[in-house]
């Protein structure tokens, strides 16, 4: 009967990794949750400072990212892949386009000002067209909405789209510097994002 009850016992399959991909896991989950809150700290966090944080040690740390820009990139990544799922989830075809463009730079910018260090510090160490690449679906957003304003009207048509949507996340990178700086408070920044954008894109 006890040689029985030991061949119905599960086992774990020699070399299957399964623990390994789990600690893996784990350590990934605890580095990325400690660099967010070290870079929302100081921008100019240390890969050491973040690695005591998160509870592992630097060849840990390497291990997972093996650079501080790797870091940053993900970290990046995950912020703009929130952003994007924000902006889906308002179903703004279903709006006219000025309208819509007021609600996805409403519900990017309280998401991006909630990173925003982070995302500073991301734009400091990475180059500004690795940057501009990892925010394409959102981008993307944007032209269709203006495309479609200026076919509603609403958006002005004396100047091609692709320039329009470099206007907006120009300023919406300018409306980021200027709370980074201190010059605005984050709603001060998103009043005033609000207010160039429409008179950019109005027809003239």
């Amino acid at each position: 009967m006890e040689s029985d009850q030991r061949a119905a016992a599960p086992t774990r399959r020699a070399g299957s990794g399964q623990p390994r991909r789990a600690d893996a896991e784990r350590n990934t989950a605890a580095i990325l949750a400690a660099a967010a809150g070290c870079f929302a700290r100081d921008p100019q966090a240390s890969m050491t400072e973040i690695a005591s944080a998160a509870g592992v040690g630097r060849v840990t740390l390497y291990a997972h990212f093996p650079s501080r820009e790797a870091l940053l990139g993900e970290l990046m990544d995950r912020a703009l892949r929130e952003v994007a799922a924000a902006v889906a989830a308002q179903h703004l075809d279903r709006s006219p386009a000025d309208r819509a463009l007021r609600t996805l730079l409403r519900s990017s910018w309280h998401l991006l000002d909630r990173n925003l260090r982070m995302l500073h510090a991301a734009r400091r160490a990475l180059p500004s067209e690795t940057v501009e690449e990892r925010h394409t679906d959102v981008l993307a957003a944007v032209e269709q909405l203006i495309t479609r304003g200026q076919d509603e009207g609403a958006f002005r048509t004396d100047l091609p789209a692709h320039w329009l949507v470099t206007s907006v996340y120009t300023l919406i990178l300018a409306a980021g510097d200027q709370v980074e700086s201190g010059r605005f408070s984050s709603a001060e920044a998103l009043s005033a994002l609000e207010a160039t954008v429409d008179s950019a894109l109005r027809p003239a």
